[in-house]
């Protein structure tokens, strides 16, 4: 299923890297090639590498990746194997004593690597660590999430959370209240840059391929904490990510994909008879949500909206 086409250190002398950068991609050849160049750009004070596993693009994107930058690690899969393993399959040939996955559409100032790596190296027992995002205008990404309760989503359904967005009760599954200005201890931040410890990532496992796109990193960071491992925020570095660089090619698709693995979610970590009260009512609430954003992307299409 893949095919490793350069296999060499970013590092010109081919130190042991201390990090291993991961980033999966399908078909975003232009923002995969500028956060490369950012990457590239980087000033550290260790030695790192860059993983790219490309999930059979269809716009060049490999080719690009192998011509442009000949030091990266090229995995090309011959069929598009989803996010979760793509990262275990980046994982399973990285070298650092930290890993870092990386969407593809983002841009890091010169000093994301060092100032992340010196955060992360400081935290007794981390598993892993998200950072301060923020759109290419300035605007602060909310990122930062409690894990989904059931009750938690509830709220969100009711609109809770909108009425009470100070309330940490009412407000915990979109952490409506959280500031991101402070080091802090969390359930799950974006994945779009989460810095790992390859130590905990061989204790808690791979990304379950069961949530192919979505909630992979969610599962991830829940497995981690049952296994003793902290999940942290920092507000420091901050990095820009123009966001959906890869699910807004299929828009209605993701959707539901996105409330697929909400309920996978739901089956794995909460499967006692004491919810099931609530599953019909998150659950149709959910398919409702992805038929209406659908249906609404598919009417404006037709009157040619955005």
């Amino acid at each position: 299923m893949e095919q490793v086409i350069s296999n060499s250190s970013l590092n010109p002398r081919s130190e042991v890297p201390t990090l291993s950068i991961i980033i999966v991609n399908w078909n975003t050849s232009e923002y995969l090639l500028s956060a490369l160049k950012s990457i590239f750009s980087s000033r550290t004070q260790f030695p790192y590498e860059v993983i790219v596993v490309d999930n059979a693009s269809e716009d060049g994107s490999a080719d690009r990746v192998f011509e442009t930058y000949p030091d990266v690690t090229l995995v090309r899969n011959r069929v598009n194997m989803g996010y979760a393993e793509g990262n275990n399959q980046g994982a399973r040939i990285a070298k650092g004593t930290y890993l870092l996955l990386l969407n593809p559409d983002v841009l890091l100032p010169d000093d994301a690597l060092q100032i992340s790596v010196e955060v992360f190296s400081s935290l007794k027992h981390a598993g892993a660590m998200g950072v301060r995002l923020i759109h290419p205008d300035g605007t602060l990404q909310r990122s930062v999430r409690g894990f989904p309760y059931p009750l938690s989503i509830l709220w969100e359904i009711m609109g809770m959370s909108l009425l009470m967005p100070r309330n940490r009760y009412f407000g915990h599954y979109r952490m409506t209240w959280f500031e991101y200005d402070r080091l802090i201890e969390v359930d799950q931040p974006m994945g779009s840059f989460l810095l790992l410890s390859m130590e905990a990532w061989r204790d808690v496992g791979d990304m379950d391929t069961n949530f192919p796109i979505f909630f992979n990193e969610v599962d991830w960071c829940r497995r981690a904490k049952r296994k003793g491992w902290s999940i942290w925020f920092s507000p420091k570095p901050e990095i820009i990510h123009y966001g959906g660089g890869s699910t807004r090619l299929l828009p209605s698709k993701m959707a539901w994909e996105s409330r697929k693995g909400l309920l996978r979610y739901y089956r794995k970590h909460h499967p006692a008879s004491f919810y099931s009260p609530l599953y019909p009512f998150i659950f149709g609430s959910s398919y409702l949500q992805a038929w209406f954003v659908t249906h609404k992307r598919v009417f404006k299409s037709k009157r040619g909206g955005v």
